[in-house]
C-alpha cells in the first residue's frame, strides 16, 4: 500500500496523517501545543514546540505504518513568524502568531504615508498586522532579533522544512510566501521595495518554490526512521482549497477552524484587487513548460471556532466544544441577540483591526442557549459578509460552497448557512480537507497521483444543505447582524 503523510501544523495543535492512495485515512497523530499570551492583543508560540509535536507525531504515525512513506507534505498556520539562528538552529524570538495585533500601530502609519496601494497591488493584501511583514519588522525593531548572515525569517512551514532536512533547506511554497506582505504576487518573487519599507533584509528568507515538488528529504532529527521527499507545501487555506478539489474557476471552500477562511479559485490570470477582499495564490504547480500559479480570492475571518473556544475556556458556558451544537438547539432562535466575535479585530471585507468583540439584545430572557446559538450563527453571517463581497467583485453568484472543519460537523449549521446564502452547501466524506491537501500536492510531484482529474475523483460528498425558497426571513436577521457589526467597529484606541 501507498501512503503519502501530511503534517498539518495549525494554531494549536500539530496533526500529522497517513492517507493511502484513494485518500483514506489509515493512521493519525495530534499533539496540542501552549498559546501564549503576553498582554492583550499579542499571541505567541513556541517554535520549538511546534517542532518537538512534529517529531512526535510523526514518529508515531510512521511507526504504525508497514513501509516508508511515498512523500511527506507540509501545510501550517499562515502568517505566523518564527525566527531563528541558522547556525544553531535555534528560535531567537517567540514565534509571532497570525492572530496577533501589536503592529496594528505600525500598520496605520504606512497607510497614512500612502503605501496601501503599492502593497495592493504587488501583494493582493491588505496594511495589516495579520500579514508577516510587520511583524518581522517589530521583531528586528523591538524584539531584540539581530540582522545578520546568521538571522532565519520564516513561516511555520520553512521552520519545519528546515528541521526535517535537518537544517539543508530553508525554503517556502508561493502560498506562504504570498503571505507575508514581501512577495509580488504577480512577478512571482520577493519584492526589493517591500523587504526595504519594513526593513527585512531579503537574505533571511527563504527561496521560494513550486507547492507541488521537491523541499529536500528528510535527516536523522526527523525521527521516521528513513529518508523520505518532501515534495509538498502549503499555507493551511490553500492546502484545504486543493484538497476539497476546487480546481476550476468559481469554485469556492470554506473551512471552519479558529477563524473561517473563503476562498474561491480565480484562475491562472491575476485578478484585480477587489473590495474588502484578499488577492491570494490558490497554489503553484511544477510543469513542463515551468511553474504555473494559480490565483484565489479569500475572505479571511478571524474568530469562528475561537468564539466557541471563548463560551468554553471563557465563560465556562459548555465543557466541550462537542457541546455547542445541541446546546444551539435548545431554542428556537436567539431572541434578537447577536455575537459579534471581534476579539482580535474584524478581517474580511471590513478590515477593522479596532474592531473589539460585543454581544448585543441581551435581555433578562437570555440564557446559554441563546448565546450559545448566537456564536453559531455569527459563524454563518460573517461567511456570508465574505461571499456577498466576492460576488459583487466577480459578478458571479456562488451556487454551492464546499465546506471543513471542526463546526462543519454540526448539520444545523450548513443548514442555516445554506438559507444565508441562497446556495447550496456540500460537506465531504473526509473532513481533513488540509491536510489531505497537502498530501495531495506532496502526492502529484512523487507520482502517487498521476494528475488533478485522478484526485477529484476521490472527492465524495457526505451532507448536503439546499436553502430554503423563501429568504424575507434570512435578510431581516442578516441585516440585524450588520447593525450589530457597526456597534463593534472601531471600538479600541490602539
Amino acid at each position: 500500500m501507498t501512503v503519502v503523510l501530511a503534517i498539518d501544523a495549525g494554531t494549536t495543535s500539530v496533526r500529522t496523517i497517513a492517507f493511502d492512495e484513494s485518500g483514506r485515512i489509515v493512521a493519525s497523530a495530534q499533539r496540542e501545543f501552549t498559546q501564549h499570551f503576553p498582554m492583550p492583543g499579542r499571541v505567541e508560540h513556541d517554535a520549538s514546540e511546534i517542532w518537538a509535536a512534529v517529531q512526535s507525531t510523526l514518529a508515531e504515525v510512521a511507526g504504525a505504518l508497514a513501509e516508508p512513506p511515498a512523500a511527506i507534505g507540509v501545510t501550517n498556520q499562515r502568517e505566523t513568524v518564527v525566527a531563528w539562528n541558522r547556525r544553531s538552529g535555534e528560535p531567537v524570538h517567540r514565534a509571532i502568531v497570525w492572530q496577533d495585533r501589536r503592529t496594528a500601530p505600525r500598520c496605520a502609519e504606512l497607510e497614512r504615508e500612502g503605501a496601501l496601494p503599492l502593497v495592493r497591488e504587488r501583494t493582493g493584501l491588505v496594511l495589516d498586522p495579520y500579514f508577516s511583514a510587520s511583524k518581522m519588522q517589530w521583531m528586528l525593531d523591538e524584539g531584540g532579533v539581530e540582522p545578520g548572515g546568521d538571522l532565519a525569517f520564516g513561516t511555520v512551514d520553512s521552520w519545519i522544512v528546515w528541521n526535517l532536512t535537518g537544517g539543508e533547506v530553508h525554503a517556502t511554497d508561493a502560498t506562504n510566501a504570498g503571505r507575508t506582505m514581501l512577495y509580488d504576487i504577480g512577478a512571482l518573487r520577493w519584492d526589493p521595495e517591500l523587504c526595504a519599507m519594513f526593513g527585512v533584509p531579503i537574505e533571511a528568507l527563504p527561496e521560494v518554490r513550486a507547492s507541488s515538488g521537491s523541499f529536500g528529504v528528510t535527516g536523522p532529527g526527523a525521527a521516521c526512521g528513513a529518508q523520505i521527499p518532501i515534495s509538498g507545501v502549503a499555507g493551511d487555506q490553500h492546502a484545504a482549497l486543493f484538497g476539497q478539489a476546487a480546481f476550476s474557476p468559481g469554485d469556492a471552500k470554506n473551512t471552519y477552524g479558529t477563524g473561517s477562511f473563503v476562498l474561491m479559485n480565480a484562475g491562472t490570470e491575476l485578478p484585480a484587487p477587489a473590495d474588502g477582499l484578499l488577492t491570494t495564490l490558490a497554489w503553484m504547480l511544477d510543469t513542463p513548460e515551468g511553474p504555473v500559479a494559480t490565483y484565489a480570492l479569500e475572505g479571511a475571518v478571524f474568530a469562528t471556532g475561537a468564539a466557541i473556544q471563548w463560551l468554553r475556556d471563557g465563560l465556562g458556558i459548555i465543557a466541550d466544544a462537542a457541546e455547542i451544537e445541541a446546546l444551539a438547539q435548545q431554542c428556537d432562535s436567539t431572541g434578537g441577540v447577536y455575537l459579534v466575535p471581534a476579539f482580535a479585530g474584524l478581517g474580511s471585507p471590513h478590515w477593522d483591526p479596532y474592531a473589539r468583540g460585543a454581544i448585543v439584545g441581551l435581555t433578562r430572557g437570555t440564557g446559554r442557549a441563546e448565546i450559545a446559538r448566537a456564536a453559531v450563527e455569527a459563524m454563518v453571517y460573517q461567511t456570508r459578509d465574505v461571499v456577498e463581497a466576492m460576488e459583487a467583485a466577480t459578478g458571479t453568484r456562488v451556487r454551492s460552497l464546499r465546506v471543513d472543519g471542526g463546526a462543519s460537523v454540526m448539520d444545523s449549521m450548513l443548514r442555516l448557512q445554506a438559507d444565508q446564502l441562497g446556495a447550496v452547501v456540500q460537506r465531504p466524506r473526509l473532513q481533513e480537507a488540509t491536510a489531505l491537501g497537502a498530501a495531495y500536492l506532496a502526492g502529484l510531484a512523487a507520482g502517487v497521483w498521476p494528475s488533478l482529474e485522478a484526485v477529484a475523483g476521490h472527492w465524495e460528498l457526505d451532507f448536503e444543505a439546499v436553502p430554503a425558497p423563501a429568504r424575507a426571513a434570512a435578510d431581516a436577521a442578516y441585516a440585524d447582524w450588520q447593525r450589530a457589526v457597526e456597534r463593534a467597529k472601531h471600538w479600541a484606541s490602539d
